[in-house]
């Protein structure tokens, strides 16, 4: 079975053709700033296409992408009719979608009613479904939400210390996302370390631009550090993360700005970025670092500090834990960050093996053999985890 997994942002739309079976990936590419002048990536058969092209929508960009897939020299399909399901991420299900679905006018109203939720992905989101639909009518598309893997969480973990009618009417409340990601990552953590994953306590570290951490006990989430936005949790690329609720009344009245503006600066003008005044990169913050820069040192810590902070507090609601894992961007690829954490996790009795810690990309036992806890390195897939989740519905 052939899945194009499309993930579409407000102006940029993700794409890789997957055959379910052998898992191979025989396409991928991206679409950028749709609506604008536009611009195209694609990667078919060790080679890379890139040109400028007008992208006034979502609709043109798919159309674009299934060109290319049909092309007669750079494409790797000879008909439409091969593509047999469309998987598309879904940021925000809220409490409506507890797991993946194949998408319907009903399914689209519903998800439709969560866009309060998550105003910048949602909406960006359908505008990918129906562009499919449109183009390749009567092919299935499926929705793979990023909150649905945490909706396993109890109350005492996604409940807020707010006034309950703020839940009962608005749905306030921890959500969770990297749901897909954490999902795929947990399952091959316990093979990777011998575990069965229905009997296992299991610490997940998504750690890239965007990061989170969950704590998945028998292969389900009990909890995770973004809430009912992924605002809340670790200091991220350009996000806050946790802070005090009146720093924002705070500020808003000292810089007089509306909360609106406050809300921009802490999802886009903070974390790494705003506390080293470098970069959101961190190896950009590293080499600032070594070069002497207090600031870029400061930042970095601070992530450091509230990964392990997260984890020690996951092993106390776990009661335990069988291994953890690095994934995404940071925790995949950067091995002066993974050193950091791990050599700040020795109260938990782990110990990092430095050699193996020079692995970029791999899936890698980063601790030696003493070590309480393993942790591992396991990259993630969420293009593929999407792939899975549609091929197993459709």
């Amino acid at each position: 079975m052939k899945i194009l997994v499309v993930n579409c942002g407000s102006s940029s739309l993700k794409f890789q053709l997957i055959d379910s079976e052998t898992e191979n990936v025989s396409a991928s590419g991206l679409c950028e700033r749709i609506g604008l002048d536009g611009s195209v990536t694609y990667k078919a058969n060790g080679e890379k296409y890139e040109k400028e092209i007008a992208l006034p929508d979502h609709e043109v960009a798919i159309k674009t992408v299934l060109e290319l897939l049909l092309d007669k020299k750079i494409g790797v399909l000879d008909s439409l009719s091969e593509i047999n399901a469309v998987g598309h991420r879904l940021v925000h299900g809220g409490e409506k979608f507890a797991s993946s679905v194949v998408i319907n006018e009903d399914v689209i109203k519903t998800i439709e009613s969560c866009n309060d939720l998550a105003p910048l992905h949602n909406p960006a989101n359908l505008l990918g479904v129906r562009a499919c639909q449109e183009v390749m009518p009567g092919v299935p598309n499926v929705a793979v939400f990023d909150t649905a893997f945490h909706q396993t969480m109890p109350k005492k973990a996604y409940l807020y210390g707010l006034p309950k009618e703020y839940y009962t009417k608005y749905g306030v409340r921890r959500y969770g996302f990297h749901g897909t990601s954490h999902s795929f990552v947990s399952k091959r953590l316990a093979e990777l370390a011998g575990l069965e994953l229905e009997n296992s306590k299991l610490i997940i570290c998504h750690i890239g631009s965007g990061a989170s951490i969950s704590a998945v006990k028998n292969g389900k989430s009990i909890d995770t550090t973004m809430g009912m936005t992924p605002l809340e949790g670790l200091m991220m690329g350009t996000r806050s993360g946790d802070i005090d609720p009146a720093i924002i009344e705070y500020i808003c009245n000292k810089e007089n700005i509306s909360v609106s503006e406050m809300t921009t600066i802490l999802n886009k003008k903070s974390g790494a970025l705003g506390l080293s005044g470098v970069s959101n990169d961190y190896r950009d913050l590293i080499e600032a670092m070594e070069a002497g820069n207090e600031d870029a040192k400061n930042a970095i810590e601070v992530m450091v500090y509230r990964v392990a902070k997260y984890i020690g507090a996951y092993y106390v609601a776990l009661g335990g834990a069988d291994a953890i894992a690095l994934t995404a961007g940071v925790g995949e690829n950067n091995a002066m960050i993974r050193k950091m954490l791990v050599e700040s996790l020795g109260a938990l009795g782990i110990v990092l093996d430095a050699e193996k810690n020079k692995v970029r990309g791999e899936e890698i036992l980063l601790t030696k053999p003493e070590s309480k806890i393993p942790v591992w390195v396991v990259p993630t897939n969420e293009e593929l985890a999407i792939a899975r989740e549609t091929a197993r519905l459709v």
